[in-house]
């Protein structure tokens, strides 16, 4: 991932340069590698650059042959080598970028280019073979990266956008975050759906799904999305919670690097016989291995944070052990996380609580990954919204309910979870690739009866033909509870039906409690008694809330960047508490059994 900035529609776009470098240097830390501007007829452009794909010829802004288009691209597309074939032998490529596509593909269908593309991404395409030049700006559709777009009243009619508030927030007083599956064209200054799956919409006759669950097509559809996400040209490697989630993207992308190992060595062997034909090649090391540095291919690294012997470094040690990865823990202090806090608000430009207990950790892990050389990583997010695994769904009163809660969450995931794991990484220049948001994926699994996806927990729990428990995320469970090919099954009993930790929780369940009794320390009952009058809108309602919306306030002052953020709050209505940690689910405690602890 990259960092982008556009400001479209200037009557002197030279004199702009210098404003938008400045505003792009404050998102630098989502692309240190390099920084690129362009200077249009009424437009600036500028770029951050990550590089993952076409290290050595990838720098953006990208430029058309004839220069008169022009492409700025926050993502991933990981379906370009095909989209490259479908244009045919004529179209000829400047960079390896797998971003470059955007550029032929707008040229052939306009508009219509964004459903074709198979990805993460954020873009701005400048057109200026048209008089007033046309600006193009679209998002993922799940909103996996960020993308915001603002205006300002003392320049009618220029629109800006970017990776980030904070680029934005000194220059506009109107702010939006720009809404995931759209594409905004300035030719007809509309901003449309572009993406339509089939089960998005839950309001009309027949929308709750009836297909019955297809555990083959669950499980290979989910390892194609892994699959498909390790195009790396650089070091890559997983995190690994020990949760369901993680640890089965974490088994995928092991099996998945061991072909790559296989393969490896065996181009190796052919290369050492052509050289040495008298003298066959040495057998490989344990591992199939020749390098056991990150930047091996072969070598699949995982990474995991927690408090001392917390439930979360606990079982991803066990995961590791288990899938044979080069497995990496780091402890953090309390201290250390309340500390990295107003930090961790300045990335993440939200006062969610929930997010940002969550992010904490992750930010912390996220500085040691990179430290290490490691610029790209697979990550979890997204099974608890497409299968209804938060403890709370258990409240669920049926099915239909089941469903359209569930497409409420996928809906509003780029203002929680997709935006903690775009954030806390890309604070230090890490990009987290999320194959559970597969469109493919999502196409599979939001579309299986919810009866299949239901679940309950203590005495109305039940079994299946096999004495497994229909627990949270029982169908992804299933369709894992095999032994592929005759070998071993992708994880321990253990792991593969753990019960489910928020993030939050499972890193140890005192910092989420450290977090309270600090903002009980630095926030008095009497500015928490006027907290109405300080904050009348979106109040919060705790003083950890309190805490953490003042010390946004501190750093975005603007209602314009207050009205980006959206708070995560569980179905009162379902009777649970207002407070989104795991804990505070009745069934939580009940679920563990003292074989479990």
């Amino acid at each position: 991932m990259c960092g982008i900035v556009a400001v479209h529609n200037l009557d002197k776009p030279s004199s702009w340069r210098p404003k938008v470098i400045a505003m792009s240097k404050k998102q630098r830390h989502r692309g240190p590698d390099w920084s690129g501007c362009y200077v249009g007829k009424d437009a600036v452009l500028a770029h951050e650059r990550l590089a993952i794909v076409g290290v050595d010829t990838g720098a953006q802004p990208l430029i058309s042959a004839d220069g008169k288009i022009i492409l700025a691209v926050n993502g991933e597309i990981y379906n370009h080598v095909k989209l490259k074939e479908s244009l045919g032998q004529g179209v000829q490529f400047k960079t390896h970028s797998d971003c470059e596509v955007i550029i032929p593909l707008y040229t052939k269908h306009g508009t219509d280019l964004v459903p074709l593309l198979d990805g993460m991404f954020s873009f701005v395409l400048l057109d200026e073979t048209v008089e007033p030049s046309r600006l193009i700006a679209a998002r993922d559709p799940i909103g996996i990266t960020t993308l915001y777009q603002g205006w300002s009243s003392q320049l009618p009619g220029t629109v800006f956008f970017s990776s980030e508030l904070k680029a934005l927030a000194d220059q506009c007083d109107k702010i939006i975050s720009f809404p995931p599956g759209h594409v905004f064209d300035s030719a007809s200054g509309k901003t449309e759906r572009y993406y339509q799956p089939t089960w998005w919409d839950t309001d009309k006759e027949g929308a709750t799904p009836t297909t019955p669950v297809d555990y083959t097509l669950l499980r290979q559809t989910l390892e194609a999305a892994v699959r498909k996400r390790l195009m790396s040209e650089v070091p890559y490697g997983v995190l690994l919670s020990g949760g369901l989630d993680s640890s089965l993207i974490a088994a995928i992308a092991a099996r998945e690097t061991e072909k790559v190992a296989l393969a490896h060595y065996e181009a190796l062997k052919r290369k050492r016989s052509m050289h040495i034909s008298s003298s066959p090649p040495s057998p490989p090391p344990e591992g199939v291995t020749e390098d056991v540095t990150i930047g091996s291919w072969p070598q699949l690294h995982s990474f995991s944070i927690g408090l001392e012997n917390s439930p979360d470094l606990l079982a991803a040690r066990k995961a590791a052990a288990y899938l044979g990865t080069v497995h990496h823990e780091y402890v953090f202090t309390v201290q250390e996380g309340l500390d990295a806090i107003p930090d961790v608000i300045y990335h993440l430009e939200t006062y969610d609580v929930t997010t940002v207990r969550a992010s904490t950790p992750m930010y912390l892990l996220s500085r040691k990954i990179k430290a290490m050389g490691v610029k790209m990583v697979l990550s979890g997010e997204g099974s608890d919204e497409i299968l209804g695994g938060y403890l709370y769904f258990h409240a669920a009163p049926d099915a239909a309910s089941f469903h359209q809660e569930c497409v409420k969450r996928v809906k509003n995931l780029h203002t929680a979870d997709c935006l903690r794991a775009n954030k806390s990484t890309m604070a230090w220049g890490l990009e987290a690739r999320v194959p559970f948001l597969d469109k493919a994926f999502l196409e599979v699994a939001m579309n299986i009866d919810p009866k299949e996806k239901v679940f309950h927990k203590g005495d109305q729990q039940t079994v299946d033909e096999d004495g497994r428990p229909r627990m949270e995320k029982y169908i992804i469970r299933k369709a894992f509870d095999i032994k592929p090919d005759g070998k071993r099954p992708y994880l321990p009993h253990s792991i593969l039906w753990r019960q489910k930790e928020q993030f939050s929780d499972g890193v140890g369940y005192s910092w989420i409690d450290s977090i309270k009794d600090h903002a009980a320390a630095v926030v008095s009952d009497e500015k928490f008694a006027a907290r109405a009058t300080r904050f009348p809108s979106d109040t919060p309602d705790t003083k950890e809330g309190y805490y953490i919306r003042e010390t946004f306030e501190s750093l975005f002052p603007s209602e314009a960047a207050a009205s980006t953020a959206v708070r995560w709050i569980p179905r009162e209505d379902w009777g649970c508490a207002t407070d989104p940690s795991g804990r505070s689910v009745s069934i939580h405690n009940a679920a563990y059994d003292s074989k479990d602890q």
